[in-house]
């Protein structure tokens, strides 16, 4: 089989693992890369299929496994707003169910108590349990287990 057709081939797969998103095709699509180069060499037919067959299964039993597991987990870094969420604050103002103010991160935020019934007086430590757009969602942290 010429090169050229096994890059058709790759192209087509890495058409179709565009629409999927599966990563099967794509390393298919590189499987047919490595049989494109194995021809381009001059090896025959039969070398190219084993050329096929030994890349493709590199990758659906290697590859693909680690890249899943990979794409499976979250980022590691929590950015914008998300960071804080879990920060060390101190009250500034009175916190209660509706309204207070803590220092977090080096600047003031408006928080309100995740828990209706707390007031949480001004020095106290507070974690911040959630960030509800511009307001602090916080607890007293020696109320924490």
């Amino acid at each position: 089989m010429p090169w050229f057709a096994w890059l058709l081939a790759a192209a087509a797969l890495g058409a179709a693992e565009f629409f999927t998103l599966t990563l099967v095709f794509g390393l298919l699509a590189g499987a047919a890369v490595v049989a494109a180069v194995v021809a381009g060499v001059g090896v025959g037919l039969l070398g190219q299929l084993v050329a096929l067959g030994l890349a493709a299964v590199a990758g659906l039993a290697l590859v693909r496994p680690i890249a899943m597991r990979q794409l499976a987990q979250g980022p590691l870094t929590r950015d914008g707003s998300d960071a804080l969420i879990g920060k060390r604050a101190e009250v500034v103002q009175e916190v209660t169910a509706t309204h207070g103010l803590i220092k977090l991160s080096g600047e003031e935020w408006t928080a309100r108590a995740l828990d209706e019934s707390h007031v949480i007086p001004v020095g106290a430590l507070v974690d911040v349990m959630e960030i509800e757009g511009a307001t602090a969602v916080v607890y007293p942290r020696e109320l924490l287990p």
